[in-house]
């Protein structure tokens, strides 16, 4: 599934072009420029899906680095600081890596 058909072209080349600069990825304002805020939790769980690439149920770090490329693939790397920080924001249960439920409540949080 392409991010493309849950969120709008517009709103992911914006969120991607606000956070272009190594070091300056904000999970929130990203979340929020990007519209996902907004979606119901039918829709944060099908994105969720889209960024789980290796289909585990789970977001592990590695998954998260290329976390911008599963909105749109032209998006950058996150840095390993980048990455770190999103991880900690998220990973609730400490377990390393984020499950559907953290990811919902870090993107309406």
């Amino acid at each position: 599934m392409a991010m493309s058909s849950i969120l709008s072209a517009d709103d992911i080349k914006k969120a991607l072009d606000a956070f272009a600069v190594a070091d300056s990825f904000n999970h929130r304002k990203f979340f929020e420029i990007v519209g996902l805020r907004a979606k119901s939790s039918d829709e944060v769980k099908k994105v969720f899906l889209v960024l789980d690439a290796d289909n585990s149920g789970y977001i592990e770090e590695e998954e998260l680095k290329f976390v911008l490329k599963g909105f749109a693939s032209n998006g950058r790397d996150l840095t390993d600081k980048e990455t770190k920080e999103f991880l900690r924001a998220a990973d609730k249960d400490g377990d390393g890596k984020i499950g559907i439920d953290e990811f919902a409540a870090l993107v309406k949080e």
